[in-house]
């Protein structure tokens, strides 16, 4: 067995006839009988007290600490001491990551989970106080999705406790414990009488921006860090480089969501557009720091500036374009109506011309194919309709191929 048990009621010593003799301490009767002492890893004394009565408690759990060293399994007793703000800063200073990722991450910590579960030593975290902090942050009217990320952020750092050999195992990874559900949300798109009407009430320098987000799927971070020499009028295609981001209300220039750049077509549409708009608005060489306020400064010749000349605040371009331009066109305002909802549309428009999931995944960004068709698989043609058109133009019933838009405007 490693270690010993000390036993603090009595104590060992010579009797008169020289033998030795169990005799009472002073501390006989009070306190902890047994002390279970061991030393660990790192070479230091590790020691756990047991009652009156229960050695074999005391030796089951020496036993225990032997088995978890030889299977490299140990976990000092003392370490799951630290409290969760504790290890929440020593986590966060650790993590490598998008320095926007950081903020984002770092406040979600400290706003939702260091309040609620910060002074609790780590090892005093069971599932029922996560279930408790969920049902917290759901009173407190956090949106389902926010307590998702919260919860996966929490989980990810206990994770991390878990590794470091701090705790034995993760509450948030019990079975009884369940990350909060979303709501289920089909998008609509908008139709494209309603995309003109907002793209009518924009002002004359920023209208562009409506057709390369409903018409080439740009994300309006990527819209505001477009430059000259991403256009590629030649070959119609427009390369999405960077993108501004603010970082603690302050714009930088980094790459793309999902850290990739990516080549999507350029409409004819879109491209004379772009054409005319960089006749009557030159571009503007902006100069941001790259991918955190302390980056190496970089310079783009941006397509879309605000008033002064700077790099558009999507705060200030939500609240005093967005925003107006959809009440003007008789939109209602909400999250669903966001520019990103101009994406949307133009992967409805892909979608119902026939455009394979894949490559509309590769134009729009997304990490994954299986995301983009869990997102629009409700806005893809049904089989059922593609099958009774097949047949019925086989069959000699379907559409006369030479009935089409031209056709029916032919005079006579």
């Amino acid at each position: 067995m490693a270690g010993h048990i000390q036993d603090r009621w009595y104590k060992t010593e010579p009797g008169p006839d020289g033998k030795p003799r169990k005799v009472k301490t002073d501390r006989h009767g009070t306190g902890m009988r047994y002390r279970a002492r061991y030393v660990g890893p790192d070479g230091t004394e590790k020691s756990k007290s047991f009652p009156d009565r229960q050695k074999r408690k005391a030796e089951q759990w020496l036993l225990q600490i032997e088995a978890d060293m030889a299977r490299g399994q140990y976990i000092d007793p003392n370490a799951g001491r630290v409290t969760v703000k504790q290890h929440a800063d020593k986590w966060l200073a650790s993590l490598s990551m998008d320095p926007q990722s950081y903020v984002s991450t770092e406040q979600r910590i400290r706003l939702h989970v260091v309040p609620h579960l910060g002074t609790r030593p780590l090892s005093s975290l069971r599932p029922s106080d996560i279930r408790e902090w969920l049902v917290k942050l759901s009173d407190q009217g956090l949106s389902p999705a926010s307590q998702r990320v919260v919860f996966a952020n929490l989980g990810t750092m206990l994770t991390a406790a878990v590794e470091d050999r701090l705790i034995p195992n993760n509450p948030c990874r019990s079975t009884s414990v369940r990350a909060p559900k979303l709501a289920a949300r089909r998008i609509v798109p908008w139709l494209t009488a309603r995309v003109l009407a907002v793209r009518a009430t924009f002002p004359d320098g920023y209208r562009p921006m409506v057709d390369l987000a409903g018409g080439c799927g740009l994300r309006q971070g990527e819209i505001f860090g477009l430059a000259v020499e991403d256009l590629d009028f030649a070959e119609s295609v427009l390369h999405v480089n960077r993108q501004v981001r603010l970082i603690r209300n302050r714009p930088v220039f980094s790459l793309p969501k999902g850290n990739k750049t990516r080549k999507v077509p350029l409409p004819g549409s879109v491209a004379q557009t772009l054409r005319a708009h960089l006749m009557a608005h030159p571009p503007v060489a902006v100069t941001l720091p790259w991918r955190g306020v302390d980056g190496p400064p970089t310079t783009a010749n941006l397509l879309f500036v605000d008033a002064k000349g700077f790099s558009l605040n999507r705060n200030r371009f939500n609240r005093e374009i967005w925003r107006p331009a959809l009440t003007a066109a008789g939109a209602p305002l909400g999250r669903e109506n966001g520019m990103h909802a101009l994406r949307h549309f133009y992967a409805s428009v892909l979608l119902d011309a026939g455009e394979s999931i894949k490559a509309l995944s590769e134009y729009l960004g997304h990490h994954d194919p299986g995301f983009t068709l869990r997102t629009y698989t409700h806005l893809m043609p049904s089989s059922e309709k593609r099958t009774k058109e097949a047949v019925d133009l086989a069959f000699g019933n379907g559409p006369d191929p030479a009935d089409g838009p031209d056709t029916a405007q032919r005079p006579g």
